[in-house]
């Protein structure tokens, strides 16, 4: 690591100290921590309890321990939050490898629900918490605090942990859950961040239905763009490399392409105050889609991997830190003279995020299943529970939301916004490690079919070699794996209305239209080690 990117960490205060080898053996250390939380991840893979997030979580509080002990009290953590580290380098591989690695299918076969858990249900949540938190925190003289200040915890604690869901639920193991939690998820984290930064400019004083409706609005607004932005953006790297043909020469080209087009349009989505996470989630669905099947064979490879690791080394970069950040000992100092009612006021938080939640996602379930006539469309019961608990989970987003509304530069003086910074990290972590520790195992006994169903869906990255799919296009390919996961009444009603299903009629404009323009399967120019040479192959 040079000099200069030392100096340029050290402005964004991502570094803790000013001193360079200071600065370099604090990014040791922790680079060093996060090989332990890999290996200790991998002997305990086959463990039901922990997972990846616990791991990090549990190895940072431990280092936090041995450095509050080695300074003597005087520091916690190796490095020090800073809102541009995760906003700017560590949120966006984590959204946009869900995007790319999502089924794509399943996913927009459940659009309408996911969008209404994750608008409505985060609108419903968010209420239900500032409301609680107006009535109860107001009585308890913990700090100064205004009315906008509860508004910015409903904000806060209604942004679920997508990050943790995606290790805790498997989408090969629970298809219709995972799409659910995690679609829902992202669109939840936007909406979180999109309610938060609104209500900093918003005026409580002039509350009324003009306002409410410019914000409905604004909100409308900003979801929109951020999706048609990320829709661009992909449709834009899809047809670059589909006309120019990159591969050819440097297959290096064109993942470097894929990786800062997909970054582009994330900084532009921020640059222009919409979702980035809105935007780098569909800039990754419409690259999988079109963009992947226009490169070479050793870039797809390359890509899904890459992506993937990228992804995974900000979700445990994360999870460290706030293990070490528990132990701050500056903001617990400043809240050390109320030591129990800290733990009241995370107790009600933990509360009203059970209740927040629980009071969408029962009767949004129940509308979204009057809409559904298929009775294996519909959530059951028992998958409505899995939801509801699988979504309990607070993590990074909580943390950097809280740290931007009570703090300066992860520092705090004040009483109040110290409570609320310990108390949303208590928060965090008894959400994740009891509300994740606990998903995998109600899952067994909730839904034990699950375990067993195994499910194909070959028009996500995930499946690069499979030679009797090879040969097959389109929705040859989509039939046949659909076979396998659709009950045979089911599929015969399907084939007996197919004009009635949303799926046909974008399959039709698709092949038509978009396929021939952008490429993807099935659209790719031959030229020799192209994406069309091994299914030409496998044709013969």
């Amino acid at each position: 690591m040079g000099p200069g990117v030392v100096a340029h960490l050290v402005r964004l205060g991502v570094l803790s100290s000013t001193s360079g080898h200071a600065s370099v053996v604090s990014i040791n250390l922790f680079v060093a921590l996060l090989c332990a939380c890999i290996v200790l991840g991998h002997l305990l893979e086959e463990n039901r309890w922990v997972n990846e997030s616990i791991t990090a979580l549990i190895i940072g509080l431990c280092t936090g321990v041995v450095i509050l002990l080695t300074t003597k009290g005087k520091s916690s953590h190796i490095l020090v939050f800073s809102e541009d580290l995760f906003f700017i380098y560590l949120l966006p591989p984590i959204i946009f490898n869900a995007g790319f690695q999502v089924k794509k299918k399943r996913f927009f076969r459940n659009f309408m629900t996911i969008t209404l858990f994750g608008a409505v249900g985060t609108m419903i949540s968010f209420f239900t918490i500032s409301i609680g938190a107006i009535a109860i925190f107001s009585r308890m003289n913990i700090g100064t605090l205004e009315v906008g200040d509860f508004l910015a915890i409903g904000a806060i604690f209604s942004a679920t942990d997508s990050v943790c869901t995606l290790q805790v639920l498997n989408q090969d193991e629970t298809p219709l859950l995972y799409s659910l939690v995690f679609g829902e998820g992202v669109v939840n984290d936007a909406t979180s961040v999109v309610l938060f930064n609104a209500l900093q400019h918003f005026d409580l004083n002039k509350i009324d239905v003009a306002v409410v409706l410019k914000f409905l609005g604004n909100f409308c607004y900003l979801f929109l763009s951020s999706t048609f932005l990320g829709v661009f953006a992909g449709l834009l790297s899809a047809y670059i490399i589909k006309k120019l043909y990159i591969g050819r020469h440097s297959t290096d080209r064109e993942v470097a392409l894929m990786m800062l087009m997909a970054y582009l349009s994330y900084m532009l989505a921020e640059l222009s105050d919409l979702s980035g996470i809105l935007t780098v989630f569909f800039c990754g669905i419409v690259m999988s889609h079109y963009t992947w099947h226009n490169v070479t064979e050793s870039s797809r490879v390359t890509t899904k991997h890459a992506f993937a690791t990228l992804s995974f080394i900000a979700e445990t970069f994360l999870f460290l830190y706030v293990g070490m950040d528990a132990l701050d000992i500056e903001k617990w100092k400043f809240a050390s003279d109320s030591p129990g009612k800290s733990i009241g006021i995370s107790s009600i938080l933990l509360g009203l995020v059970l209740v927040g939640r629980a009071a969408f996602v029962f009767p949004l379930s129940f509308l979204s299943n009057l809409t559904k006539k298929a009775d294996f469309e519909k959530i059951t019961w028992r998958q409505q529970i899995v939801i509801w608990w699988a979504g309990l989970m607070r993590g990074a987003v909580s943390i950097a939301l809280a740290y931007n509304k009570f703090t300066r530069s992860g520092h705090t003086q004040l009483h109040g916004n110290a409570i609320m910074i310990t108390s949303t990290i208590t928060v965090v972590l008894f959400s994740t490690m009891v509300f994740g520790m606990m998903t995998k195992p109600l899952i067994q006994f909730l839904l034990p079919a699950s375990s067993h169903t195994v499910t194909s869906e070959p028009s996500s990255p995930k499946s690069l070699h499979s030679p009797l799919l090879a040969s097959m296009q389109g929705s040859d390919l989509e039939t046949a794996s659909h076979s396998h996961i659709v009950r045979p009444s089911s599929l015969r009603m399907l084939l007996s209305k197919p004009t009635h299903t949303v799926h046909y009629y974008w399959r039709k404009f698709d092949d038509a239209l978009m396929r021939p323009m952008f490429g993807g399967r099935g659209f790719v120019p031959f030229s020799p080690g192209s994406p069309t040479e091994q299914s030409i192959h496998w044709g013969r």
